[in-house]
């Protein structure tokens, strides 16, 4: 199913995770349909179904991580880590315990992604992604500092 506002081919989520995201007032608009979660950074619309229902960024009750451009980005919904606590700790200490942090969570059966996170998936890939970029983003500083 396409994004009606973007039109990029959305990810299917489970009406569980649209109906516990939802601000109340946007909670009468669930309905009996299969529902997607739009990738689309700039797209204003977070879900959409079938018969045409759009549910957008202003209808839903947490950050979602991937359409945010300032801080805080959320990226561990569960857990609540942002991509600035990521940064900083690389930053500080030349690494990042998130992931061990968030392995052990999930591995301890404290994960809620399918309720907690818009796009009802596990967080963890997002948060390796976060990591590699912060640690490139120090290694290109450090190479620059070095260079001057």
């Amino acid at each position: 199913m396409l994004c009606p506002q973007c039109g990029r081919e959305g990810q299917p989520v489970d009406r569980t995770t649209v109906q516990a995201l939802l601000k109340p007032e946007a909670l009468g608009m669930v309905n009996g349909c299969q529902y997607v979660f739009c990738e689309t950074p700039h797209c204003p619309v977070v879900y959409s179904a079938a018969d045409g229902t759009q549910l957008r960024k202003a209808q839903v009750r947490v950050r979602v991580g991937l359409k945010e451009t300032e801080d805080p980005v959320p990226i561990c919904y569960c857990f609540g880590v942002t991509e600035r606590m990521i940064r900083e700790e690389i930053q500080r200490t030349g690494g990042s315990s998130a992931s061990p942090r968030i392995r052990a969570e999930i591995k301890a059966g404290n994960c809620r992604c399918e309720v907690e996170n818009p796009s009802g998936r596990c967080c963890l890939g997002e948060v390796r992604q976060a990591e590699k970029q912060a640690a490139a983003e120090r290694t290109s500083g450090d190479q620059a500092v070095a260079r001057s």
